[in-house]
């Protein structure tokens, strides 16, 4: 949208109402530039996440800037990141290869035909392991037609170690997690900044070192714990919660900050820590929120940017909302209504889309993305936790700039300016904007 008298419409999550605009089109993660010798760190980088989106990894990184045990950065640092060592130079010609940056849907099966080349010539190039696996923002290598794949004589090699990322869930202990993944805890409290206690906390997202990837997968059968979202309806009670979740009620007051009373409220967004989820189990997000139903294509892209970002790993939320605050700053808005509205939205859960695939720590749904995108002048990618805050900070200046008064302004990130200025507030928009201006209070 161009227009700022259209809706930008940032519809919706688990935890804000429902816009009338629905974008069809699933995000898709910008592709990563290839590993450059130098990068100025941004506000809420971690080294984790910066080797994960540059292709290299913690330790290289940590060893080529002679880092501290935590891995602390700063604001503004510049970083060596050391690129992979070259392929050695075969002595016949070989065939041409190309490069390829993973996409949200990628696979190697589906690289391969697209590019004429072959699974197993992929697999080998770029060093995967027996699934295959490839995950977004991968910088692959992919061989030519006819390029030889090495064979092995002999035993095959032991599994390499490699770096995992870890969504902590209730029951964790990192002494479990060195033994699940085939690494130390040694390394991981290393490699995590933790103290000589080793606390983790749910719903942190832990860089595990040395992990070994093994021949065998797990049955599938088996359930997997992860973190979801959940908008409170009448009825609703901690301990429901936590028994259609499969968790415990300790768990979820930990995980929202709820007082000894476990008192919930109906429209409140509640992080599920530990639920369990059978694996293999491709959504999560549903097709109804506030009584209207999505259309099948909207909820479906909506899925596949959740398993994007729950695939790639997400800032946790006291980064997530260190990143709001300074953002605000950087763009003139009032750090106060930009943190009031992120957590109205999400929580400062960037791991959070809605039914109608509203993406991200300020939930901004695709239309309002290319919006945001035009106000900033370069194109945004609402996956990338800096490109989210980004749009709706835009888009919450946009407002402010053009709405008689700051409401009308917070009614607007809710319902859209225009429809505001035509049918005036809905009952649950007035609601929002009171809640926001209550919280805006609590960020001053």
């Amino acid at each position: 949208m161009t227009s700022t008298t259209t809706s930008p419409c940032l519809r919706r999550t688990v935890g804000g109402g429902v816009g009338l605009a629905i974008a069809a089109a699933t995000i898709t993660a910008t592709a990563s530039p290839a590993a450059a010798e130098d990068y100025v760190v941004q506000p809420g980088d971690t080294v984790s996440h910066i080797a994960a989106r540059t292709g290299t990894t913690v330790n290289a990184i940590v060893s080529a800037n002679n880092l501290d045990a935590r891995a602390t950065i700063r604001i503004g640092q510049v970083l060596t990141l050391p690129t992979a060592a070259p392929a050695p130079v075969a002595a016949a010609p070989a065939p041409a290869a190309t490069t390829h940056t993973v996409v949200a849907g990628d696979t190697v099966s589906a690289l391969a035909k697209r590019y004429g080349s072959t699974v197993q010539a992929i697999v080998a190039a770029n060093g995967l392991d027996s699934r295959a696996f490839i995950r977004v923002g991968q910088t692959l290598t992919i061989p030519a037609a006819g390029a030889t794949v090495p064979t092995q004589a002999g035993p095959a090699p032991a599994p390499a170690p490699t770096t995992a990322t870890h969504l902590v869930v209730a029951g964790d202990t990192v002494s479990a997690l060195a033994k699940r993944y085939g690494t130390t805890v040694d390394a991981i409290v290393s490699a995590n900044g933790l103290d000589s206690r080793a606390l983790i906390r749910i719903g942190q997202t832990l860089t595990i070192p040395g992990a070994t990837t093994g021949s065998t997968t797990p049955a599938p059968a088996a359930p997997t714990a992860t973190t979801t979202a959940h908008t409170v309806v009448s009825g609703d009670t901690v301990s429901a919660l936590a028994t259609r979740y499969g968790t415990t009620v300790d768990a979820i007051v930990s995980a929202n900050g709820l007082d000894s009373r476990a008192l919930i409220r109906i429209g409140q967004t509640l992080t599920i820590p530990g639920a369990t989820v059978p694996q293999g189990t491709a959504t999560s997000v549903g097709n109804t929120f506030a009584g209207r139903t999505y259309p099948a294509h909207v909820v479906a892209a909506a899925n596949e940017n959740l398993a994007t970002l729950r695939s790639i790993g997400v800032p946790s939320k006291d980064e997530m909302r260190a990143l709001v605050r300074q953002t605000a700053i950087d763009m003139g808005v009032d750090p106060a209504l930009a943190l009031a509205v992120a957590y109205q939205e999400s929580g400062f859960n960037h791991a959070s889309v809605s039914p109608a695939n509203a993406i991200g720590t300020m939930q901004v749904i695709p239309t309002s993305g290319d919006w945001a995108s035009d106000l900033v002048g370069r194109r945004l990618n609402l996956l990338d936790p800096r490109d989210n805050v980004v749009a709706g900070v835009a888009i919450l200046r946009q407002l402010v700039r053009t709405a008689p008064d700051l409401p009308t302004a917070i009614a607007g990130y809710y319902q859209g300016l225009s429809s505001v200025t035509r049918n005036g507030m809905y009952e649950d928009t007035k609601r929002y904007v009171a809640n926001v201006q209550s919280l805006m209070s609590r960020f001053a």
